[in-house]
C-alpha cells in the first residue's frame, strides 16, 4: 500500500511552510530516519526526516513552493514489492483530478469539514432565496458573515471588520485576497498635503519587489500585534560599566586556559536573570485573562540573522554559572545563524534582551515579545562625564531601557527591577554569587 508523505508540523504554531529543497528524487529508496527535504518555517530552515521506508514514487510539491499547508500531501512512496510506476501514476491522477476550489481552500488552511459546512450553509441560503420561501414572513434574515478560516485569521490579526468587506469567493464568501485588498486600500501613505496609494508609489519610484519570507511575515504580524495590544511602559537608567569591564578582563584571564571568553552580553544576561529572580513581580507573562508567574528566568536573546531576527532562549539563566552560560549562548548564536535551531531552542522564554551597543546605538526602546511581559534594550557603552561625590569624572556609561507590559507589571515594580539590574552591573561580583 502506498505511503503519503505529508507536510509536517515542525513547531506547535506552524500552519504552513515553504518546501525549500528536496534532498531526494523520484526513484530513490529511503529508510526510516533519512532526511527527505528542507522545510522553511517561520523561524528557521529545518530538516524533515521520514519515519517510513520505501521508494519515492512521485513528488507532488516542487521545491521552492511557498505556503504549503501542514498535512498537505507533498509526495507518495511505494512500499517494498509495490509497482513504483503504478503508484506514481495513481498519485498523479489523484492530484490532477482534485477540484480547483478544493486546492484553493487547502492553501487557505481550510479543513475539509469546514468546506463541507460552508457548502451546506451555502445550499441552505440558496434554498431560502428561492421563490418557495419568498413569501415566508417568519424567515430570519441571514446575518452570518461568510469567510474562509484563513481570511478570518488575517482579519483578526489586522483588526479588520469583516462586515465592511464584500467577498469575491463562491456565494460572496470572503477569502484571503479580499482581506489583502482591503488592507492595501485602507493603508495609504499620507502627508499633510497629499495622499499616495501603494500602487501609485510603485509606479512612481523605481523598485524591486521582494516577497516576504515566512520569517519576515511572522515578525511583522507579531510586532504589529504587540504594539497594538500591549500597553508598553518604558523605564530608562544609565549604568556604569567600568567595574563590570574590569571583572570581565580578570575572568577571561582565568578562563583562557579553558578557551572560554566571557562577553559583556553574557554578563548582562546573567544580571537580567538574577534581577528577575530578585523581583518576581516582573518575571511574569500575560495570557488573556490570567497572568503567568514564572519560577525561573529563561532569557530570550535577540540575534540578527539573514532575513530577520530570532530569539534563542538561554534557559535557567539565573541558575547557571557564568562560564557555562557563556558557552551555551555562543552555541545558540552559532546555530541560529546557521539555521540549525530546534523549536525548543526559541519557543518560550520569560523575558528578552536586545543589545545594539555593537552598532553604536546610544538608546532605543524594544518591542515586547508576547506572551512575555518585559524586554531590556541595551545601548552602547561610551565614555561620558558624570558626577561622583559632587565632582565631575569620566565613566563608561550605557543607557538601558526596559519595556514592560503595564497590564501585569506596575511601574513601581518595573523601577525596582531596573534598579536591581543597575546595581548588579555596577557591583558585578553579585553576578558570580
Amino acid at each position: 500500500m502506498s505511503i503519503e508523505v505529508k507536510m509536517p508540523a515542525l513547531s506547535p504554531t506552524m500552519t504552513e511552510g515553504t518546501l525549500a529543497k528536496w534532498l531526494v528524487k523520484e526513484g530513490d529508496t529511503v529508510k526510516a530516519g533519512d532526511i527527505l527535504a528542507e522545510i522553511e518555517t517561520d523561524k528557521a530552515i529545518m530538516e524533515f526526516e521520514t519515519v517510513d521506508a520505501g521508494i519515492i514514487a512521485k513528488i507532488l510539491v516542487p521545491e521552492g513552493t511557498e505556503n504549503v499547508a501542514v498535512g498537505q500531501v507533498i509526495a507518495v512512496m511505494a512500499e517494498a514489492g509495490e509497482d513504483v510506476k503504478s503508484v506514481a501514476d495513481s498519485a498523479k491522477s489523484a492530484a490532477e483530478s482534485s477540484p480547483a476550489q478544493e486546492k484553493a481552500e487547502a492553501s487557505d488552511g481550510a479543513l475539509s469539514m469546514d468546506a463541507a459546512l460552508e457548502k451546506a450553509i451555502s445550499n441552505a441560503k440558496q434554498a431560502a432565496d428561492s421563490p418557495i420561501f419568498q413569501n415566508s414572513e417568519n424567515l430570519p434574515a441571514p446575518n452570518r458573515i461568510k469567510a474562509s478560516p484563513l481570511a478570518k485569521r488575517l482579519a483578526k490579526n489586522n483588526n479588520v471588520d469583516l462586515s465592511k468587506i464584500s467577498g469575491t469567493g463562491p456565494h460572496g464568501r470572503i477569502v484571503k485576497a479580499d482581506i489583502d485588498a482591503f488592507i492595501r486600500q485602507s493603508s495609504p501613505i499620507s502627508s499633510p498635503n497629499i495622499t499616495v496609494s501603494g500602487e501609485a508609489l510603485k509606479h512612481a519610484t523605481p523598485h524591486e519587489t521582494v516577497k516576504l519570507s515566512n520569517m519576515r511575515r511572522v515578525i511583522a504580524r507579531r510586532l504589529t500585534e504587540s504594539k497594538q495590544t500591549i500597553p508598553h511602559i518604558y523605564l530608562t537608567v544609565d549604568v556604569k560599566l567600568d567595574a563590570l569591564l574590569a571583572l570581565r578582563s580578570e575572568l577571561n584571564e582565568v578562563f583562557s586556559e579553558k578557551n572560554i571568553k566571557i562577553s559583556v552580553n553574557d554578563m548582562l544576561i546573567k544580571a537580567q536573570a538574577l534581577a528577575l529572580r530578585a523581583v518576581p513581580k516582573v518575571n511574569v507573562g500575560f495570557d488573556g485573562d490570567q497572568m503567568l508567574q514564572f519560577s525561573r528566568a529563561d532569557i530570550s536573546v535577540a540575534v540578527s540573522i539573514p532575513g530577520g531576527l530570532i530569539t534563542p532562549i538561554l534557559k535557567n539563566a539565573d541558575g547557571k554559572k557564568l562560564s557555562d552560560l557563556s558557552v551555551e549562548m555562543k552555541d545558540l548564536i552559532a546555530r541560529a545563524r546557521e539555521g540549525r535551531l530546534q523549536p525548543e531552542d526559541y519557543q518560550g522564554g520569560t523575558a528578552s534582551l536586545s543589545n545594539m551597543g555593537m552598532f553604536a546605538i546610544k538608546q532605543f526602546s524594544a518591542v515586547i515579545n508576547p506572551p512575555q511581559a518585559s524586554i531590556l534594550a541595551i545601548g552602547a557603552g561610551e565614555k561620558r562625564p558624570c558626577v561622583v561625590d559632587d565632582e565631575i569624572s569620566i565613566a563608561t556609561l550605557a543607557t538601558v531601557t526596559g519595556s514592560f507590559d503595564h497590564r501585569v507589571i506596575d511601574g513601581a515594580d518595573g523601577a525596582v527591577f531596573m534598579s536591581t539590574f543597575k546595581r548588579l552591573i555596577e557591583k558585578p561580583l553579585g553576578i558570580l554569587a
